[in-house]
């Protein structure tokens, strides 16, 4: 069965946090049944669950909810795997989280990043995924607290983002969050996130190397071309975006083009983390965010583009997705067309 996997490069990471924590991971993961020792093997990879596990179990021995926040201490390129890199000779912060996006499978599966321009500045966006256990808030606080450690570190500056966006209730003890973040802290909120000023993320980065950037790009793309071929959800996706122009394609296409029984396609999906309908839904959705930037391209070529036979179906899809009608959608972000 296939589950959501993460990096041994962040596994290692979030292993040195704990241990700043005072907990005995050589013991833990021996306790949880894991491999210490493959966590200096670049290649392997930790299943979601298996870290669920790690950070519920590092909580309860250290006493500390906020254990995650230790994540900022050990910032290091490496634990972003090769897009630690990829980030450090982009262009500007900008950049460099749109490549965090692009490859942020490389470092956990776990987690959806979204990275969008606000009115005056910009948003990372993160929602974790547990497989069959909910993830643990941790898990989502220490990978904010490395991400703005990491920019810190990149840029030389101390940058303060506009707001940090938490889930869940405030906890009782507020130092150490106002401590490693140093920016207005908001609790309950819709998605874990990072709302950065627009001159943070637009001034050059001092490791800036077009030349290197493009070579990351290539050493992330083939390892995500790698990782991700053995994955139905890719391949599936892959057919999905090639045949929607023509329409809604339908599930015994997609299994047929795959060379799969529908039987087959469904229960790989399943095991996966994800159903056809899902799928579909989730590709549209992605693509609709693409399009939409394309200003060239008119609403109505947007809904045929993601196979909507009837235009008022995508307009009706849109609004689930985003909350607002496509037209307000562009005209917030300036895109005219």
């Amino acid at each position: 069965m296939s589950e959501r996997t993460t990096s041994s490069n962040w596994a290692l990471a979030i292993v040195q946090a704990l241990e700043l924590g005072g907990v005995d991971c050589v013991a833990l993961f021996a306790e949880l049944g894991m491999d210490y020792a493959a966590l200096n093997d670049p290649d392997a990879r930790f299943p979601q669950d298996g870290m669920t596990r790690l950070w519920q179990r590092a909580v309860a021995l250290s006493g500390n909810p906020a254990i995650g926040l230790n994540m900022a201490q050990v910032v290091r390129p490496a634990s972003f795997h090769v897009v630690g890199y990829a980030l450090m000779s982009s262009r500007n912060l900008r950049d460099g989280f749109t490549r965090l996006v692009r490859y942020q499978r490389i470092i956990g599966e776990g987690a959806d990043l979204n990275f969008l321009p606000q009115p005056d500045g910009y948003a990372l966006t993160l929602v974790i995924h547990g497989d069959r256990l909910p993830p643990a808030r941790q898990s989502a606080e220490a990978s904010l607290a490395y991400c703005l450690a990491f920019c810190r570190w990149m840029t030389g500056k101390p940058i303060r983002p506009r707001e940090i966006r938490l889930q869940g209730p405030a906890p009782a003890d507020l130092v150490p969050y106002q401590q490693v973040f140093q920016a207005p802290l908001k609790f309950n909120a819709e998605h874990y996130g990072l709302i950065f000023e627009r001159a943070d993320l637009e001034a050059p980065l001092p490791s800036a190397n077009e030349a290197l950037a493009q070579l990351h790009d290539r050493f992330a793309g083939e390892y995500l071309a790698r990782f991700c071929s053995s994955r139905v959800t890719h391949q599936a996706r892959q057919v999905l975006c090639r045949l929607l122009p023509q329409g809604e394609p339908r599930r015994e296409v997609v299994a047929q083009t795959l060379h799969l029984s529908q039987r087959t396609l469904q229960r790989r999906l399943q095991e996966e983390g994800t159903s056809y309908q899902q799928l579909l839904d989730d590709t549209r959705r992605e693509l609709a965010e693409q399009y939409l930037g394309q200003v060239d391209l008119t609403l109505l070529e947007v809904a045929y583009l993601l196979g909507f036979a009837d235009p008022s179906n995508f307009f009706r899809a849109f609004r689930r997705w985003f909350g607002e009608t496509p037209g307000e959608y562009r005209s917030r972000r300036g895109l005219v067309g």
